[in-house]
């Protein structure tokens, strides 16, 4: 038998959450989080320096707190993961600096890794392995994509569409800030939709009928639907908020499944797997459920606590990666905020490999 695996230690801090996590064979040990969500509630946004400083307070205290939880000692890490790109630069900048110093302070392994990537391998600690190949709907605050994806670490990942103005995230943020919702938005429409009828308006669905390119079949546009809630908003200041919300989030989430679903069935593939911040959503996971059910595809989604950023899913692409082989990241690696998604292993700065 092989030796064992290393303990990975997970670093992620691209945004307002700083993240540890300590995973090993995919398996999660124990992992904690902090979040300056409060700190940036009273500007109706992240602030970037205010993160910044807030993972420079918190990134010790976290990485402790995650040994504590999986009951495990700093010289039981085996091999370090950060996140390297995309997100705030500032925030990035420490949390690369914190996994430096871990990495060379217990002389062990340094990777980079890739934040969407690690949306994607969060699903793995509750499910295990992805299959080959599958459906991957990423659907967070700044990001929404459908993916084909095989294996997470060791192929392209193959990008079948991208939002192409703002993203789910962003739109229910914008709205909620409108109807006069707290931020983040996201959570504030799904508790305020509880008591809507989502029937109430007819909000569009952008990019699914059809007129719409064949190009942009699997694309997504959610810019129409905030300026479409906005002026509703409006043109009925005393008009119900919960209607307004309840068909907002149906909106949404009848086109990310919409075309989840038409992807998997285009590309023969029997699973899809939505993760991200607004998988969180209770109306997206219900209409995924539905319709996944009735087309006989397997749904896989992350438990609520891996859906927003966290570094247990750094830590299990790390995993992935040690597992796989791949070469540590050079002492020398920086971060590159504004990172397409390729590939899971994301080492801005690092020397190309030579070639073959």
């Amino acid at each position: 038998m092989g030796a064992e695996a290393p303990v990975v230690l997970g670093i992620e801090s691209s945004c307002d959450e700083t993240g540890a996590g300590l995973v090993r064979e995919g398996r999660l040990l124990g992992q904690a989080l902090a979040s300056s969500m409060d700190e940036h509630a009273r500007f109706g946004g992240v602030v970037p320096e205010i993160a910044a400083r807030a993972h420079l307070h918190a990134l010790g205290p976290v990485v402790r707190a995650a040994l504590d939880d999986a009951g495990l000692a700093p010289e039981d890490i085996g091999a370090v993961a950060v996140t390297t790109g995309p997100g705030l630069s500032g925030a990035l900048q420490v949390g690369v600096a914190a996994a430096k110093s871990y990495a060379y302070a217990l002389d062990v392994p340094l990777y980079g890794v890739h934040h969407l990537a690690g949306h994607v391998a969060a699903d793995t600690l509750e499910h295990g392995p992805l299959p080959d190949p599958c459906v991957v709907l990423v659907v967070s605050g700044g990001h929404t994509s459908l993916l084909l994806v095989r294996d997470l670490v060791r192929e392209p990942i193959v990008h079948l569409g991208d939002t192409v103005d703002d993203a789910a995230g962003e739109c229910f943020d914008k709205v909620a800030r409108v109807l006069g919702l707290p931020y983040p938005g996201g959570p504030a429409i799904d508790r305020a939709a509880r008591d809507g009828d989502p029937r109430a308006l007819a909000f569009p669905r952008p990019m699914t009928g059809p007129r719409t390119p064949a190009a942009h079949r699997y694309a997504f546009s959610f810019s129409g639907l905030k300026t479409a809630a906005a002026r509703w908003a409006e043109r009925h200041p005393g008009g119900s908020v919960p209607d307004a919300a309840a068909s907002l989030q149906e909106a949404v989430a009848d086109v990310l499944t919409r075309k989840a679903l038409d992807a998997c069935r285009a590309h023969g593939v029997g699973t899809l797997v939505v993760v991200g911040g607004v998988a969180a959503n209770s109306r997206v996971r219900a209409l995924a459920e539905e319709r996944c059910a009735a087309a006989g595809v397997t749904l896989r989604v992350p438990p609520m606590r891996l859906c927003t950023d966290n570094g247990a899913m750094i830590a299990a692409v790390g995993d992935l990666l040690v597992r796989a082989g791949a070469p540590a990241v050079p002492p020398g690696v920086s971060i590159d905020p504004s990172a397409p998604l390729e590939r899971a292993a994301l080492a801005p700065g690092a020397p190309a490999p030579a070639a073959a």
